[in-house]
This record gives C-alpha cells, structure tokens and sequence, in this order.
C-alpha cells in the first residue's frame, strides 16, 4: 500500500526510515504551528537580542519532541528601533512566515540595537494584520512579544483592539517582560497577555549569558556527527541554492560563536523533522515530495556532487548519502537525549539560586501549554 502511494518514485532512493513505516496504522497529520517572534531592539536590549540567539535551537528541540513532529513556521519582528520609521511605529518586518530555521538565524544576528519608542500593539497588531497565518483550524498561532519597557507607550493603537483582534483570528499573544516581576511595568504586560487570551512571563533576559555551560561525555562525538550531517547536504537548483547552503554554513560559524552549547544545540536541531531545506537540499526534496523525479533536473541544476560524477553513477551516489544522512540523524538524536540527561542531573546536583527565569525557560513553557490546549480541542 505504502509503495503504491509513492508511485513512480524509485524505491532504491526512498529513505529506510520510511520504508520501514507501518503500511496499516495511518500517519498522523502534523499540526501546523506558526510562531512570530517580536523583539525590541531598543537601546538597552542586548540581553534579549543574545538570548534569543544563544536560545532558538533549545526552543526548536524542545518543540522537536512533540509527536507527531510539527509543520513548524517562524516569522520574526524588530521594534523599538528609530531606524524602522515613525510611520511604522518603528516597528519591522524580518522575516515572513518560514520553514527555513537558517533564514531566522541569520536575521537574528543582523539585529541592531538603538534607542527608540516600544510600541508593543503595533508590533503585535503588525503581525496580525501583514502576514499569511495558517487557515488550518486545528493550527496553533503564536506570537511572542518580548520587551522592558510599558506596555502602553502607542497612543495610535490600543491594547484594547489588538487583544480583541487576536482572539477574533484565534492567534495567542504572549508576552515576555525582561525584568523582575515587582517592578511597576510588569502588570501591564501581564494584562495584555491575559485580555489577548495568551500567558505572560517575566524572565532575566542576560542569564543565558552567564549562565556556565554544563561539558557532557558527549559533546565531541555529537559535535563530530554534526559535521558529517553537513556532508550530506546538497544544494540542487541555481545560484540561490547554492547561497541557502552557504547561508547552513555561516549559521553553523554563528552558533559556534557563542559557545559549544549553542553549536550542539543547533546540530541537534538539524536531525530533526523541523529542520527543513527541501527548497534547496535534494535529499530533503526527494524525502518530502512524492511527485518529485530529480532524474528530471537539466544538468546545470544538479549538484556539484552528481555533476562530478558519471551519469550511471548517480543513482548510487545518492542512495548512499540518503542512507547516511538517515543514520547520522538517528545518531545525532540518540546521543543528544543522552547529552540533555547528563545536564539534568548536573542541574539537580548544583541547584540555581531563585531567580527570574531565562528566555529559552519563558518560550519552551508557553508553547507547550499552548499546543496541548490546542490538542485538548
């Protein structure tokens, strides 16, 4: 029955995880989530801006684990900032709904900070208004709005409406207040997130930075098997694609550049179902698209890899780092649950001083409430 669906695909290029499916049981449909970040990159929000950076493949691990795996899209504001205009509120658009995790990275490490006005109902009435959520009922809509400063500073559009609005498109606005939860700003915050029917967090936004890195018996090999997974990758197409695979790369320097944890994280992030490069990786094309037949490629839009190669040659080549990949992801996933245990059990043996929450902490927390209240309905 599972060979029928797949039609005229050549089964020796079919991934043996796949083959290896149950041809009774039906496969659960993912459920769509739509997550947009909005963050305010005001003069005093290094810590945030950090965070988020240091934090985004622990979030999408953690989201990674839900089964079945979700269809996962990130879109990304700025606000706060005088460069994105009075007109706009100094609110902008990064980044429109995306599976490309890398496209949000690199978004993510643009980001400049200056001082400015936080409009936090533009920004959230922004994300609202411009992009293209998912029409699916049972998809879960979220937006984060993370900032420091009161809540009510637009005098052009109120709270009021914009809470009013979400729940009319069935969209959680939740809302993160980097500060301590005493100080006077913070129920303001804590008001909009409820009337807008989402939840509210106060965090540390610099604890992901001194926070000390917790080494694992695993961190080497994981590291090792992270590198071989990029091996496996191979851009198809034109000019573009071959810029998307240098852009996985520059991402992996990025994550690297903040420490081990971040590079283990985001190498993680990269066996996972969320980790989505069909645009331009052929492997992941052959593995998400039924009707798709890469023999049909002209020669220019092969990869450097098959172009290399004899044309009788190809089919194995392929073949072979379909296979590969499928095994280093089930390495990289195997280990990295090891990896994470090792670090609980650190975490329980030196206990944290109470303290305000981290943002990864804030994230990870909402957006599993949320998606099972999603999945209770």
């Amino acid at each position: 029955m599972f060979r029928s669906i797949l039609g005229a695909m050549s089964l020796a290029l079919i991934p043996s995880f796949l083959l290896a499916a149950d041809p009774v049981k039906p496969i659960p449909k993912s459920r769509p989530v739509d997550l947009v970040i909005c963050l305010d990159t005001s003069g005093s929000m290094n810590g945030l801006i950090d965070s988020a950076k240091r934090k985004l493949w622990m979030v999408v691990n953690d989201l990674a684990k839900t089964e079945p795996t979700p269809d996962l899209r990130v879109g990304l504001y700025f606000y706060g900032s005088p460069e994105y205009g009075k007109d706009s509120g100094y609110v902008t658009k990064k980044l429109d709904l995306t599976t490309d995790l890398d496209e949000v990275y690199k978004k993510l490490f643009e980001a400049k900070i200056s001082g400015g006005e936080e409009y936090v109902a533009r920004v959230s009435q922004a994300a609202l208004k411009e992009l293209k959520w998912s029409d699916d009922a049972k998809a879960v809509k979220i937006i984060f709005v993370c900032g420091n400063e009161p809540v009510d500073q637009d005098r052009e559009v109120s709270l009021e409406s914009v809470a009013t609005l979400a729940k009319k498109q069935k969209v959680f606005i939740n809302t993160i207040y980097c500060g301590a939860s005493q100080a006077p700003e913070a129920k303001g915050w804590e008001k909009f997130a409820l009337d807008a029917g989402g939840s509210y967090a106060n965090i540390d936004m610099n604890r992901a930075a001194t926070e000390v890195a917790i080494a694992t018996p695993f961190d080497k090999e994981l590291s090792e098997l992270g590198g071989k997974l990029n091996q496996t990758y191979l851009a198809y197409g034109g000019k573009e694609n071959l810029e998307r695979r240098q852009n996985q790369a520059l991402q992996d320097q990025n994550a690297q550049s903040l420490g081990k944890a971040a590079e283990l994280d985001r190498a993680a992030s990269k066996a996972t179902g969320l980790y989505k490069n069909a645009h331009w990786d052929l492997i992941d094309r052959i593995e998400t698209d039924k009707t798709f037949d890469w023999k049909k490629l002209k020669e220019e839009e092969l990869p450097e890899e098959l172009k290399k190669a004899k044309p009788e040659d190809r089919e194995t080549i392929l073949k072979k780092m379909i296979e590969e990949r499928t095994s280093l992801r089930k390495q990289i996933l195997e280990l990295n649950k090891k990896r994470e245990q090792f670090i609980e059990e650190e975490k329980k043996k030196k206990p944290l001083p109470p303290q305000e929450k981290a943002l990864d902490d804030a994230l990870r927390g909402i957006l599993k409430q949320q998606y099972q209240e999603k999945e209770s309905k």
